[in-house]
């Protein structure tokens, strides 16, 4: 949370903003709220148990949205250098310049959106008996996630490929290093808690039963995915640098450049 918080703070005060730091600013923005959504259930949880009070996961429904988005705006930041890398004449000149913080409002609304439908209808919000309903909302979500994780692949997959094959390699600089890095950790991190929440449910009940705990360890490592972010952007912005603020660690690590 720390580390997340230090990014917003420099992007959103700090730095100019262009077009790739607006979206990492959303993406610091999702992965924070998603770990306040997880401390407040766990110190709940804790201060509970300790009464052997039983509490609903209502902060865990609610890290639904930002987890989302930031799968949203990580698949937006692979198309947006994907476009960079194939047209690169209309990148350059013919695209919006609110182009990011667009792309960035729509996705946060989608997800808000989403979040609510599958709130409501699955009885989070209060008790309903729609549960056919709750399903078609529940796989549109589903829908919606698998295309993100396909244009994400494909798109990482691409930008891997003009880098380190061909004839015509691109630099490697260390934006393509941040984007691929941030990629890599979440596929093996962040990945597989949506996979769980959004498809655990749909099992038999003695199924559901013997995979809640490896449930409770994706949450684990969807956590230490969205800690993994600032991480990397510091590292690969201080890397053979020595001395340097925040905020120049931060710009190098967003710089097109190598």
């Amino acid at each position: 949370m720390a580390g997340n918080g230090v990014v917003i703070s420099l992007l959103g005060c700090c730095m100019r903003r262009n077009a790739i730091s607006v979206y990492i600013l959303n993406l610091a923005s999702s992965d924070f709220l998603f770990l306040c959504c997880h401390f407040i259930n766990s110190l709940i949880f804790l201060c509970l148990d300790c009464f052997y009070i039983s509490h609903p996961d209502t902060f865990v429904n609610i890290a639904t949205t930002p987890y989302i988005t930031g799968l949203s705006i990580l698949s937006a930041i692979s198309i947006e250098r994907c476009l960079c890398i194939l047209s690169p004449t209309w990148y350059h000149c013919c695209r919006p310049r609110c182009m990011s913080v667009v792309v960035c409002t729509l996705l946060w609304t989608l997800s808000l959106v989403l979040s609510i439908l599958e709130w409501y209808y699955s009885g989070f919000l209060y008790e309903i008996s729609a549960t056919i309903t709750w399903k078609n909302i529940d796989f549109i979500i589903i829908a919606w996630m698998t295309f993100l994780f396909l244009t994400l692949f494909v798109c990482s997959l691409s930008m891997a490929i003009r880098i380190f094959c061909g004839s015509q390699r691109l630099p490697l600089t260390r934006l393509y290093v941040t984007i691929l890095f941030t990629v890599l950790v979440f596929l093996f991190c962040g990945l597989p808690f949506g996979i769980s929440w959004f498809l655990l449910f749909w099992l038999p009940v003695p199924l559901y039963s013997f995979l809640c705990r490896p449930h409770s360890v994706t949450i684990l490592l969807s956590c230490i995915n969205s800690c993994a972010n600032p991480i990397i952007y510091f590292l690969i912005g201080s890397f053979r640098q020595k001395h340097q603020t925040l905020k120049v660690v931060l710009q190098r690590a967003l710089q097109d450049s190598s």
